[in-house]
């Protein structure tokens, strides 16, 4: 069945709201998500505020927008390197360029949370297609990192699996997930957050041997 034609209203409503969110990522890279404001952007925009709130009922209304269209943006980088058959290290890169062509969309969703703001279900639906594709991944890794000789970690995930909602893993596939997980995205957030400048050597080199601690079998 074909999909009726949007009309002139519906089409001036998308280039509003799209405009708004542009000029939301401006100001959230220049002061931080908790300094966002409507009436600002309104006035960027020559509107009022009140004119502006029949776009977005609010702050929250539009953080979420902002927070679903980074989950999406990486939820597709990631559904599309699984796509092509990317293993563990081509999706950990993957990640790393997906950061890296904008540094404050990553903190928008993994640095600090915003004061007050509450992510709704859908929102944290796409976060969990990530972590799932992640999950998938990382099952089909031939090789995994061992936790240690009497290490509590893997009966500890098999119990404790929230996160990693009605996925099927197993615990060695959960501990891969979320050493990849916290490793790499360690590297990461401090790279952005610049904390490696001045300190003399890439963090694309530290960010790969991260990557080999978890792919290289121990042997190699």
């Amino acid at each position: 069945m074909a999909q009726a034609a949007r009309t002139p209203r519906e089409r001036y409503r998308d280039q509003i709201r799209t405009e708004v969110k542009a000029l939301a990522r401006e100001q959230i890279a220049t002061a931080g998500a908790s300094a966002l404001s409507l009436n600002a952007i309104a006035k960027q925009m020559g509107m009022s505020g009140p004119a502006l709130y029949r776009y977005f009922a609010g702050r929250d209304e539009l953080i979420t927008e902002l927070i679903s269209d980074a989950y999406r943006s990486l939820a597709d980088a990631f559904g599309a390197a699984e796509a092509d058959g990317a293993d563990l290290s081509r999706l950990a890169r993957t990640l790393r360029r997906w950061a890296l062509d904008d540094p404050q969309r990553y903190f928008l969703i993994y640095g600090t949370p915003v004061p007050g703001y509450q992510a709704p279900p859908d929102t944290t639906a796409i976060a969990a297609e990530i972590m799932a594709a992640l999950l998938d991944t990382c099952a089909r890794q031939p090789d995994r990192p061992g936790p240690g000789a009497g290490s509590p970690l893997d009966p500890h995930l098999a119990r404790h699996r929230d996160w990693a909602g009605d996925h099927p893993a197993e615990p060695a596939v959960l501990r891969l997930a979320l050493l990849a997980w916290t490793r790499l995205h360690g590297v990461l957030s401090l790279e952005l957050a610049g904390q490696f400048n001045g300190m003399g050597f890439d963090p694309e080199v530290l960010f790969e041997a991260e990557l080999a601690a978890l792919t290289v079998p121990p042997d190699c």
